[in-house]
């Protein structure tokens, strides 16, 4: 066995005497290597040999150089050997065997303890790292500073964050001064807690934001902790507004920062900044990392800016099938379903092998158009020819097809076939298909199926009453009302936002708190005027609510989205496309209102509701009417 390429400086710190024997590198034979080993007959002669031997590939020997230790009694009797014995099996991955040493530990000081649990932190054992800490408590032994930012760093990993409230108030009530690494620590917790958490996100935003503040020196990782948290928990302007106030104090961002930026803006859906933040990742040397290219198609694909999205995807220099993916999916949810399909069957002739991803983009574009022939081809291609199992997002979107087409039918067989259970989705696909195609039983029976796996679901509640409300069944709506109001559940409050200036603008419905509203509203009024001149009516389908058909007219002009064009056709605009970002889907009568806006203005509006794009020019929507 041979022995190379030893850390000559590391054994030469503690080992003058043998330094230069080691330094030689290579020892030619077994019998050369039991010279070598007799030198370090001192206890001191090990730690720094265990730390060099870690670095190579051959592991039988660090094997001998463990036994030897046990052999000349060293192991049992100092605790340098055993703590750099269970970090050797850690750098060489070996975790079973630094527990397997660390249980042999009689006598464990806190240096023993950190090394044992970060090395369940450096392989992603986050439970068994908190258990190991509980038996650390128990044993009597203090943590440190090192050893608190090591669970806190699990405990966002694992997203447990009732234990990280636990050590964050443990550091409070005995006295640990807090520095900047504890404080990122504790940033990071809760940051990243948030991410992974569904619900009470903003809670924990807050919370980290509140240690994020405290902090006097901030290093990028606490930014790029405290960005991210934003833009996973919907809160994607505090991200940027937190990554200008970074650029304020002159702190360089990395990769990663950077797509968290990208997102937040993906989210927001405003293009002036998504312009400015690719213009800013080219001049700072991001312009040509294929993560952060991938990132930019999404985000003008959602920003509305479908022409700015290929030309990133055409001028990339290297593509992935990420790449590929991305395009597809962005030309998917304009609605141009003719582009998707040619660019996947592009991407075939380049030899670029699809994955599921780039199947769900095709079945989503063939969904939309109503392309059902076409979805089930594609469906069928993606199992025989391409040899990938279809996953339930797959068939989510084969039941959506169906749904869109109205084979309601269909899409109930195939729920009934698949090999998953269906999720909270596919019945939503099927509940909001039956609500918009009068299938009341069917959707019913989807309501109640979902209510079953999410039982405060506020949208499918809300699709039920919808649907007693369509048939005047008004009891049975208000039975639904009531329980939502016993449970504290309410609907999700509609809201559109339009970027004027660089500036953002959040309308509510019936909104008055705009310090324009006067002025939107006299615009409103006007709109409606001309737009009746040339045969508009207010549709009341969309307003399931017991009123008189009078206040219904009333209302349906209220909606957000017409309060955010009309503020969009008052406002000095530097672009002749007025661009709107809705939470929920787009009704009926607005989306004929922004046909006859389009035409009767001679403006392109460009609309993303929950859904995917509404591009309305010249009194036609890109939709072709089928969304």
């Amino acid at each position: 066995r041979h022995v190379k390429q030893v850390d000559a400086q590391i054994l030469g710190s503690k080992m003058e005497n043998s330094k230069s024997l080691l330094c030689c590198c290579t020892l030619p034979s077994p019998s050369a290597l039991d010279y070598a080993l007799s030198l370090f007959s001192h206890p001191f002669s090990f730690p720094p040999l265990f730390k060099s031997v870690s670095k190579l590939s051959a592991f039988s020997l660090r094997l001998e150089i463990h036994g030897l230790a046990s052999k000349f009694g060293f192991f049992h009797a100092d605790p340098f050997i055993q703590t750099a014995l269970i970090a050797m099996y850690d750098a060489c991955g070996r975790i079973m065997d630094a527990r397997l040493v660390f249980d042999k530990v009689s006598h464990r000081d806190v240096v023993t303890w950190n090394i044992m649990i970060d090395a369940y932190s450096q392989n992603g054992h986050y439970a068994h790292l908190l258990k190991l800490y509980e038996e650390m408590k128990t044993s009597g032994t203090e943590p440190d500073a090192i050893i608190l930012c090591t669970v806190l760093s699990a405990c966002g990993h694992a997203g447990n964050l009732s234990y990280g409230k636990l050590i964050h108030q443990f550091t409070m009530d005995n006295g640990f001064r807090v520095d900047s690494h504890l404080q990122t620590a504790l940033v990071n917790m809760y940051a990243n807690c948030a991410m992974l958490s569904g619900y009470a996100k903003l809670g924990m935003v807050q919370d980290a934001r509140f240690i994020f503040d405290q902090m006097v020196e901030k290093d990028l990782v606490c930014w790029r902790a405290m960005i991210s948290g934003y833009a996973e928990s919907d809160e994607p302007l505090e991200a940027l507004q937190l990554f200008n106030e970074m650029q304020r104090r002159i702190i360089v961002p990395d990769q990663i920062t950077m797509l968290s930026v990208i997102s937040a803006c993906t989210n927001v859906g405003a293009l002036v900044q998504a312009k400015w933040i690719h213009t800013y990742a080219d001049k700072n040397g991001f312009g040509r990392a294929l993560p952060i290219n991938n990132a930019l198609i999404d985000m003008y694909a959602k920003c509305g800016n479908l022409v700015k999205a290929r030309e990133v995807f055409e001028n990339m220099p290297r593509k992935n099938v990420i790449s590929w993916s991305s395009m597809i999916n962005a030309f998917a949810m304009h609605g141009d379903a003719d582009s998707a399909i040619a660019l996947f069957h592009r991407m075939k002739e380049q030899n670029i092998e699809p994955n599921g991803v780039t199947f769900i983009g095709v079945l989503y574009a063939c969904s939309h158009a109503g392309l059902v022939e076409e979805g089930q081809k594609f469906f069928s291609s993606m199992i025989n020819e391409h040899g990938i199992s279809p996953q339930r997002e797959h068939y989510g979107c084969m039941v959506d097809l169906y749904c869109r087409a109205n084979h309601l039918r269909k899409a109930m067989e195939l729920i009934e076939t698949m090999p998953f259970p269906p999720n909270v989705i596919i019945w939503g696909s099927l509940m909001s298909a039956c609500q918009n195609h009068g299938e009341v039983e069917l959707g019913e029976f989807a309501a109640k199926q979902l209510l079953e796996l999410e039982p405060d679901h506020d949208g499918a509640l809300v699709v039920l009453s919808n649907i007693y409300a369509k048939e005047k069944r008004w009891e049975d709506v208000g039975l639904i009302r009531k329980l939502m109001k016993h449970k504290g559940i309410s609907k999700e409050k509609a809201c559109s936002k339009i970027e004027v200036n660089k500036e953002v603008h959040v309308f509510m419905m019936a909104d008055g708190y705009h310090k324009q509203s006067d002025e939107i509203y006299k615009m409103l009024d006007a709109v409606v005027s001309q737009l009746k001149l040339v045969g508009y009516t207010p549709s009341t389908l969309g307003i399931l609510v017991d009123l008189e058909e009078e206040e219904k007219k009333e209302v349906v002009l209220w909606h957000s989205e017409k309060l955010a064009l009309c503020y969009g056709l008052i406002g000095e605009r530097k672009e002749s496309c007025i661009r709107i970002v809705k939470n929920l889907r787009i009704c009926e009568d607005c989306h004929s209102f922004m046909k006859l806006v389009s035409k009767l203005y001679r403006i392109e509006i460009v609309m993303r509701d929950r859904t995917w794009f509404h591009h309305f020019n010249g009194g036609i929507c890109s939709c072709r009417d089928y969304w």
